[in-house]
């Protein structure tokens, strides 16, 4: 499947995202959810596995592409906090998939400007 969107940003989101996901499914993840909006914005991907229900921060960047910070530096506070209270929102709003705990990852995503994967990390737990 192909996505065409006219803002570029959007672009190299939704790439990042499904090179996240791809990550995540290989890690044995099950997707539930992904681009979950609220008021707040917008979750990028809800996952979980036999130990967690995980809310999932994506971040991408374009490989030399000048200035800026690397990707997971993109992660504020205010963002951090915005992911809680959305993350709050699904729960109010979905069935919990029964797992032990909560958990709010992030990954950083550096793709070509064609969109080709140039470095993938997922950090568990990045906050709380």
């Amino acid at each position: 499947m192909r996505f065409v969107f006219d803002d570029p940003r959007r672009a190299i989101g939704a790439a990042g995202e499904r090179h996240a996901e791809t990550l995540m499914r290989a890690g044995g993840y099950r997707i539930l959810e992904r681009n979950f909006r609220t008021r707040e914005g917008e979750l990028d991907l809800v996952a979980a596995n036999r130990s967690a229900l995980v809310f999932c921060e994506v971040k991408t960047r374009v490989a030399g592409s000048r200035g800026g910070p690397p990707a997971l530096e993109g992660i504020g506070p205010d963002k951090r906090r915005r992911v809680r209270r959305m993350a709050r929102r699904w729960l109010s709003e979905r069935e919990s998939p029964g797992t032990a705990g909560i958990r709010f990852d992030a990954i950083g995503v550096t793709i070509t400007a064609g969109g080709r994967l140039v470095d993938i990390e997922h950090v568990e737990d990045a906050f709380r």
